[in-house]
């Protein structure tokens, strides 16, 4: 014990990664009322280092050419030792990724994490956000079937609305004048570089939270020490009661259900001479795929698309009310949960095809989400009360 603690030392005074360690996981201070929609932060850590893993051994046997990338698919599958375990892991892992990264964000909205002092940390969770969906949708084009190459086509097709230069945005991503090997080769290279740079973008949204220290179901920020507990061993338990929950309904799915959230269509190699009859992105860009089919004009619905997630960027100035959580605010509890079914209900509408009462519902469900953003929380800033609670000197509603 003695050389071992005199060895800790020895390399500690040099770089002080146990000391890192001790401060930043272990005596990490946190209130002690979060419940479990706090895992979800360490479950995305978990499944980003995953999908690293599994992507770094995908990248070996996989051939980013349009000639071969969906056989070289399809020998991973068969020809690769355990290639398929690595495969599903990895392509529903894609998937899990956004149910959770999806419920971190609601529980944010929810228990106002976005409220100073926590914009910055907000802003960073926005910015993974983004950076998760142009991973996501480069990866989704690797496959080379008939969804990978129309999806592409009909997606990267979006940036020629831009006025004035949109054409030679498009010739650029593509690498010529069609979807074609350079462009799988440019989504390919993107594909693999992205999660480090989303890695690093996690390691500076850690250091934020933190620095700004974690909301709580009550959104009341205190520093007295009984309020807070060590985060080992309390929350390390819970986070691991909390991954054995997840990743049992996550294998669930790799081992018996590996095809649930797949297109069928992209079992077919890609023919640019055949369109698929209803072309449909993933699941967790419906939403935003409905709220860009909701108007005629192609460049407003472009604005749109990408203006339903920038427009969380601008989310603490736009909700100032002075308290954070929905537990004390039933007006704006109400309009979340209607926000919420809103959200599903665009993800409903992007699964079908843009025709009849689909258009309409859609068009109803657009306005709505800008209008909570835009409209509802200002309003429910300046008329939802509050009154001051002296005893324990918080504000309430």
């Amino acid at each position: 014990m003695e050389r071992k603690d005199k060895l800790v030392n020895w390399i500690d005074s040099r770089l002080p990664v146990f000391t890192f360690f001790r401060d930043h996981l272990r005596d990490y201070q946190t209130p002690k009322n979060l419940n479990y929609f706090w895992n979800f932060g360490s479950i995305l850590g978990v499944l980003l280092v995953v999908m690293i893993v599994t992507g770094l051994v995908l990248a070996m046997q996989y051939t980013p050419h349009v000639d071969m990338a969906f056989e070289s698919v399809e020998r991973i599958m068969r020809d690769v030792n355990y290639g398929w375990l690595l495969r599903y892991i990895h392509s529903n892992g894609a998937s899990f990724f956004f149910i959770a990264i999806y419920i971190h964000t609601f529980r944010g909205l929810y228990y106002g994490s976005y409220k100073s002092p926590r914009e910055v940390l907000w802003i960073l969770g926005v910015l993974i956000l983004v950076l998760l969906m142009v991973t996501s949708f480069v990866g989704y084009t690797l496959p080379w079937g008939q969804m990978s190459f129309w999806g592409a086509t009909v997606i990267t097709n979006l940036f020629s609305a831009i006025p004035f230069f949109g054409d030679e945005i498009v010739t650029l991503i593509w690498g010529g004048y069609a979807v074609d090997n350079p462009t799988l080769n440019r989504f390919y290279v993107l594909h693999f570089l992205l999660p480090f740079v989303i890695l690093a973008v996690v390691f500076i949204h850690l250091v934020a939270l933190h620095k700004a220290k974690s909301n709580n179901p009550l959104g009341i920020d205190s520093n007295k020490s009984k309020d807070n507990i060590p985060f080992h061993p309390y929350y390390t338990i819970k986070d691991y009661f909390g991954f054995g929950v997840f990743f049992l309904i996550f294998f669930v799915f790799v081992f018996f259900l590996p095809n649930f959230f797949g297109e069928p269509d992209n079992y077919i190699p890609a023919n640019p001479l055949v369109t698929p009859s209803h072309i449909v992105p993933e699941w967790y860009f419906l939403p935003f795929y409905a709220i860009l089919r909701s108007v005629p004009d192609k460049l407003i619905g472009v604005l749109l698309m990408f203006g339903a997630v920038f427009i969380l960027f601008v989310l603490p100035w736009l909700d100032k009310h002075p308290v954070k959580s929905a537990t004390f605010r039933p007006v704006y509890k109400q309009f979340f949960w209607l926000f919420l079914l809103d959200c599903f209900i665009l993800g409903w509408v992007g699964s079908n095809p843009p025709t009849g009462h689909y258009i309409y519902i859609g068009r109803a469900a657009t306005i709505f989400y800008f209008a909570f953003f835009i409209v509802i929380l200002p309003l429910l800033t300046k008329f939802e009360k509050v009154q001051l609670d002296s005893k324990e000197n918080r504000k309430v509603d």
